[in-house]
């Protein structure tokens, strides 16, 4: 069973048009870089890429910023910080953090899909105080506790 769209109102200062999704099947919209020039980044170089976006999220969701896989396997760009939140009560422009994980330049250019964006429904958290938490087969076993395979 699908879930209803959520509304979310949205500005678009961008000569782009608004993030989609690029199939039926996606869960991120693709979002593009609003920029009047190329930017060259350099290896292991990172930079902040405006999208001409705001958005004012529900209360109750945040929207995340994700890495493109294609954009990442075919020219090692990613973002920073993955996944990124954008809270319900940000009204500021939507930016991206890349950073070229390759070994050569790298260039975006003006209109290009960046990242996507994912709309998360968010649960609070209410923290309960205690003595001792239950057992588990795990216990406190944590980074690479259960070894090679």
């Amino acid at each position: 069973m699908t879930k209803p769209p959520v509304t979310i109102p949205v500005i678009n200062r961008s000569a782009f048009p608004l993030p989609a999704y690029a199939t039926a099947g996606s869960s991120g919209l693709d979002v593009r870089a609003n920029i009047d020039a190329p930017i060259t980044l350099t290896s292991l170089e990172r930079t902040l890429v405006p999208t001409g976006l705001f958005v004012a999220i529900p209360q109750g969701y945040e929207i995340q910023v994700r890495p493109r896989s294609g954009l990442a396997v075919k020219q090692g760009l990613t973002c920073l910080n993955t996944p990124g939140t954008i809270d319900a009560d940000y009204r500021g422009e939507i930016k991206v953090i890349l950073i070229n994980l390759s070994q050569e330049p790298q260039v975006i250019q003006p209109g290009d899909r960046i990242a996507q964006l994912v709309l998360q429904a968010i649960d609070i958290i209410h923290w309960q105080p205690v003595e001792q938490l239950d057992e588990t087969d795990r216990g406190s076993g944590g980074f690479g506790h259960t070894g090679k395979q």
